[in-house]
This record gives C-alpha cells, sequence and structure tokens, in this order.
C-alpha cells in the first residue's frame, strides 16, 4: 500500500469512528457522517494541518482564541511542570495553588482599572453563568432582591449554559431547549451596516443606546439588575459600536443603578488592539468575564473579574459563597494561562496588534472594499468583517441569508483558508502573531475566494 493510500484510510478510520461516537457543537450530525469530519491533527504558528497533509491559514486562531500562535514550547513546557508537581487539587476548603494565586496578580495587573478580584471558571459559557449568579447574590445582599432581570442584545452571544444562552440574543440558540429562561431580556444592537436604514453610525448609536433605556423604563429599575455586553459583538457579526455608543450605555447604566458586565471572551487579551475591549471604548466595567485568550486556548479556563463596588460586598458577606467548580483555578490551567500573559507581555503582541500588525492588517482588509461583491468591511485591531451583498448601493443582502456565506467559506477550505461565515458577513480574527507577509497570504486567499464565488454567483 501506498503512502498516500494508508494516510488516505486512517483518515478514513477516523471519520467512521467520529461518526459513529461524537456528538459534535453546533452540527447537524447526519449531513457530518455522510460527508465525514475535516481531521485537523497538528499546527504550527499560524497554520493548521489535516490528516491529508493540507495546510490552512487559521483566520480565526481557532475560535478567537489563540493569541499566541499553535506549538509554543512555553505553554507546553510550563504544562507539563504543573503536571509533574501538582496535576490537580481544588480550591475548596480553604485551599489555593501557586499558579491560581500568581495567575490572580498577574490579571489584576492587565485588567481594566478597579477589577482586581477573580473566580476561575473553565469556559466563557460557565464564566457568564458564574457572573448572573454573583449579581444576583450581590442584590440579595444589598437589600434589593427584586433586581433580577438581566438585560442583553440582540445578535449578542454569551455561551450555551441555560443562562447564558439566555442571555445570547441568537434566536437559533432557543427553540431546541425552551429557552430562553425567565429574566433575561433582549434591546437593540449597534449594528449599523444591516439595520441602520438612513441613519448614521452615530444616530444608529444612540438608537441603539436608547432601547437600553426604554426597556429598563419599561421593567422598572428596582427590577433590573444588570446589563451585559460585548465591547465588540463577535459571533453576531462582529458588530463594531460607533464611537458615541458606549458612553451613552454607561450614563444609562449609572443613573438607573444597573450593573455594567461586560463580556470580554473574544475582545479581552489584544485583539481589539488593548488589553480589553474595555480599554478600546473606554468602558468602565462593573464585572469582566474572559477565557479564550485567556490561555490562547491551550488549556479550558475563564475569569470573572470583579470590581470594587461588587466585589467588597462579596468579600465582605458573612455569608459562605455557595459556587464553584471541581477545576476553578486548575493549577495546570492556570500555569499555562500564566506563560501565555507573559509570553504575550514579552513579546509586545497586544502592542502590536494595537499598532503596525493591526494596522497591516487593516490597511488589507479595507483593500476588499471595492470588490463587487463587498458591501462594506470594517475592523479594529486584529479583527476584521466583510459583507458580501447583492445590491453594494443599498447594502441589500442576497435571498436566503447565509447561503452565500456558505459557498465563500467552503471555497475557503477548498483553498488553504479558514474564513468564518456568520451569514454572509465573513470574518477574520487571525493569531495576534501574525506577520505581514502572512497577512498578505491571507489576504490574498481571501480575495481568490470572493472571486470564486462571485463567479459562482455571475456578478462581474
Amino acid at each position: 500500500m501506498s503512502q498516500t493510500a494508508a494516510i488516505s484510510n486512517q483518515t478514513k478510520r477516523w471519520q467512521e469512528m467520529d461518526a459513529a461516537h461524537h456528538l459534535h457543537p453546533f452540527t447537524t450530525h447526519k449531513d457530518l457522517a455522510r460527508t465525514g469530519a475535516r481531521v485537523i491533527t497538528r499546527a504550527e504558528g499560524v497554520y493548521l494541518y489535516d490528516s491529508e497533509g493540507k495546510r490552512l491559514i487559521d483566520g480565526m486562531a481557532g475560535l478567537w482564541c489563540v493569541q499566541v500562535g499553535y506549538g509554543r514550547e512555553e505553554l507546553a513546557e510550563a504544562g507539563y511542570k504543573a503536571l509533574k508537581e501538582l496535576p490537580y487539587y481544588n480550591n475548596f476548603f480553604q485551599t489555593t495553588n501557586p499558579y491560581a494565586a500568581e495567575l490572580s496578580q498577574k490579571l489584576s495587573e492587565v485588567c481594566p482599572k478597579g477589577i482586581d478580584r477573580f473566580f476561575f471558571a473553565n469556559s466563557g459559557s460557565e464564566g457568564n453563568d458564574s457572573a448572573i449568579k454573583l449579581i444576583r447574590y450581590y442584590w440579595n445582599l444589598m437589600g434589593k432582591p427584586k433586581k433580577k432581570t438581566f438585560i442583553a442584545r440582540k445578535k449578542s452571544y454569551h455561551g450555551v449554559t441555560l443562562a447564558a444562552a439566555s442571555l445570547s440574543g441568537l434566536p437559533h440558540l432557543h427553540p431546541q431547549f425552551d429557552l430562553p429562561l425567565p429574566g433575561f431580556v433582549h434591546v437593540e444592537c449597534p449594528d449599523w451596516f444591516a439595520e441602520g436604514g438612513e441613519r448614521t453610525p452615530e444616530e444608529h448609536g444612540l438608537f441603539a443606546a436608547k432601547s437600553l433605556e426604554d426597556k429598563i423604563l419599561e421593567l422598572g429599575a428596582e427590577n433590573v439588575a444588570a446589563f451585559v455586553a460585548e465591547p465588540v459583538q463577535g459571533a453576531g457579526g462582529l458588530i463594531i459600536p460607533p464611537a458615541n455608543y458606549w458612553a451613552e450605555i454607561q450614563r444609562i447604566c449609572r443613573k438607573y443603578d444597573v450593573l455594567l458586565h461586560i463580556d470580554e471572551v473574544i475582545c479581552g487579551f489584544g485583539r481589539t488592539g488593548n488589553w480589553f475591549g474595555c480599554d478600546t471604548y473606554g468602558i468602565e466595567p462593573d464585572m469582566i468575564n474572559m477565557a479564550k485568550g485567556l490561555s490562547s486556548g491551550y488549556q479550558p479556563i475563564a475569569a470573572v473579574g470583579v470590581g470594587a463596588r461588587v466585589g467588597d460586598v462579596l468579600f465582605n458577606s458573612d455569608e459562605e459563597m455557595a459556587h464553584g467548580y471541581t477545576y476553578s483555578g486548575h493549577p495546570v490551567a492556570a500555569a499555562v494561562a500564566l506563560a501565555n500573559l507573559e509570553l504575550m507581555q514579552k513579546e509586545k503582541l497586544v502592542e502590536k496588534a494595537g499598532g503596525a500588525t493591526g494596522a497591516h492588517f487593516q490597511k488589507r482588509l479595507a483593500e476588499l472594499d471595492a470588490h463587487p461583491l463587498v458591501g462594506g468591511t470594517r475592523g479594529v485591531g486584529l479583527l476584521g468583517a466583510i459583507e458580501i451583498v447583492k445590491d453594494r448601493k443599498t447594502r441589500g443582502k442576497f435571498p436566503d441569508v447565509g447561503t452565500v456565506g456558505a459557498q465563500c467559506r467552503n471555497h475557503c477550505f477548498s483553498n488553504g483558508l479558514i474564513m468564518r461565515a456568520i451569514g454572509d458577513t465573513m470574518v477574520l480574527s487571525p493569531p495576534l502573531t501574525i506577520t505581514e507577509s502572512e497577512t498578505d497570504e491571507l489576504f490574498a486567499l481571501a480575495r481568490r475566494c470572493l472571486d470564486l464565488t462571485a463567479k459562482d454567483l455571475g456578478v462581474a
């Protein structure tokens, strides 16, 4: 048997095992079983390699998370050292471990001003679920038990636990599971491209912010616990707020005594060109949730960061805070996250994302504005979105939204690029380590795939 045939047979065996026994996230399983899963076997830098030897440039950094790129020895060694010394012990029973303690200290140095106490979880979903509980607990301790309703935004994504999915404003997350739960409501988001109509972006920003104030007044401020939002909405289509949006949101939250919980799972750790999206947009949060870039995806870990307003009340309570996970502050995950943050500081990856690396990425992104299939691009730091449209003047989409985006995404996979389709919005979020030449390669592939999609559609 030739080496090529052996490789093909091994891929087929993995695909058969996977189809028989593996339930994937966000998947129509009978379709996947018919086509066979793509098997990724290794990664290096900004590149992934599948079981057939095909190389793909990872324009999504995994799921918005591999900030330091793949194959970093420093992170592997940190995990190995922790596995040898302390593979596991819990942080219950008045116990900690050196890695969790040092990671807490490091986070207090890089997080937005005032965020200096941290609760550890294992994913962004768990983090937001935990934040919901902590906010409820806070208002109970404050003697305001009626403040229990959470307001989030349409097209927001905050996770998939029962509470986090209820918080999310993506309707397809709800019907299968009889969600949302009571106590979760949604208001407008600042998606000017899709919903701004004749308004300017700034006018649409104020319109979206006013919907929050209107909802608070409708519900009664005495019943509203918190407003929860991403600095830039990620999975909802990379929605970048206009410049006036966040200042107005903060004014409203302060006026009505509503906590501001910022979901930094995607934006945190350099993605927007600063350590956190809060820094980029001048947001002063009461709490933040972080995951993904915290360990660059090398280990499952998340953290809820708490400011003094909430933290002091929780810290000084005489009650036991009856919440926590078996793996909260897991020593190996914490060790890897700590090494990740130290590596990011050493290589000045955040500064590069907010400087030359990000500037080159945004320059190449903007060049796609002239493509006949593109109605506009937008981006910040190392985030970018490309809007595929039927009518460039009206920003009108193709019928059956998502079909054209899927076509483009499939061309990307076939041509060695991972670029995500959210409806007909193509999204990019590469590792912060991407070089100028790799950025050029990424956008050359993106243009080629847009050309192929345009050819499919007969667009000149």
